[in-house]
């Protein structure tokens, strides 16, 4: 099965990242449809644990940025991923940043992108996860992760994200409030502890309204945070992020740091940096947000998971899950029953 990864693997990385990424999905839908995937991989066993009040069937989920407009949950469920996270989602759909605007850095395992919150908009990403009924109906957990499109200014902000809200609230297991990409002008500004308390107070009233409105029981909401904040900057965050009511921290985003890849030729494009060389980074930020929040608040940590190993240092560090997206890419849907198992068998052990 990772022989059949590693000859596509050999095919795909030939051509542009982005090119690559517009054949695999939509041929990854008909596989699932026709019960092919396991041909890719064989989902791992169960391995359920209860994160913000929901049933999560393993700890290893997908982060956001493979599937931003929700076409494909169900066949990348399929691979055996407990989670799925959708996005970035924004109001309006946006066409995103000019190309190329997604490198390969192959040696160093890693990927430098500036998508620049490129989705179809939150009207039809609602439309597209009807398609993910197959995936939530057997018990696999939806995220969406939303933000606001380009042209809002700061102080409008909020505006954006409560859209957001009102279109997707019931498509969601989980909401993602991402406020800490690079790639999209000043909104990593949202994250000073003014900005984003006014941010989150807003997100938290709209919520309550929404729950009244619609029934059921509240969606829980978590904050993704940018492994670039100065580590005081994160507790603060953290502090206004529990203050506010929501239910979880995600650790981490991107960087735009490119002190691991130094010499390698795309290090000079702009963009966020993910792989490899973001795992030391985001493994402190999330053993940093660990004892702070002193168990206030689950940890789902993201950035730079290549192998079980890693997973379990995520584990180590405080995470309750794990995701995955860079090391997806370059090892194939056979980590994520790699770092299933991994933590699996961690878990029994503590």
């Amino acid at each position: 099965m990772a022989d059949l990864y590693s000859i596509a693997k050999a095919v795909l990385f030939r051509l542009p990242p982005e090119t690559a990424h517009s054949l695999v999905l939509p041929n990854l839908n008909w596989m699932a449809h026709f019960g092919l995937t396991r041909l890719l991989a064989t989902p791992p066993q169960e391995d359920p644990i209860e994160v913000m009040g929901l049933r999560f069937p393993n700890c290893v989920g997908l982060a956001a940025g493979m599937d931003k407009d929700g076409k494909y949950v169900t066949a990348l469920g399929a691979l055996g991923f407990g989670s799925i996270e959708v996005g970035t989602v924004t109001p309006r759909g946006q066409a995103g940043n000019e190309k190329p605007r997604s490198f390969r850095l192959v040696d160093d395992e890693a990927i430098i992108n500036r998508m620049g919150f490129n989705n179809e908009g939150a009207l039809q990403v609602a439309s597209n996860l009807q398609s993910a009924r197959p995936y939530r109906n057997r018990g696999g957990i939806l995220g969406i992760n939303i933000g606001k499109n380009k042209t809002t200014p700061n102080d409008q902000a909020a505006s954006d994200y409560l859209k957001c809200m009102d279109r997707l609230y019931d498509y969601a297991d989980y909401l993602a409030i991402n406020v800490s990409s690079p790639n999209t002008p000043g909104l990593r500004d949202l994250q000073a502890e003014a900005d984003l308390k006014n941010l989150l107070t807003a997100i938290a009233e709209k919520r309550k309204q929404l729950t009244k409105e619609r029934g059921g029981s509240p969606v829980p909401i978590a904050v993704k945070l940018s492994p670039d904040l100065v580590n005081d900057s994160i507790k603060t965050a953290l502090d206004v992020i529990v203050e506010t009511g929501m239910d979880g921290v995600i650790c981490t985003n991107t960087t735009t740091s490119r002190v691991e890849i130094r010499g390698n030729k795309f290090a000079h494009e702009a963009g966020g940096l993910s792989g490899k060389p973001l795992f030391e980074r985001s493994t402190e930020v999330t053993r940093i947000a660990s004892e702070h929040l002193k168990g206030a608040l689950p940890i789902i940590a993201s950035g730079g998971v290549m192998s079980g190993k890693d997973a379990i240092e995520k584990m180590q560090a405080g995470a309750s899950i794990v995701q995955l997206y860079t090391g997806f890419i370059y090892k194939g849907p056979a980590l994520i029953t790699e770092c299933v198992n991994a933590i699996k068998q961690w878990r029994n052990l503590h």
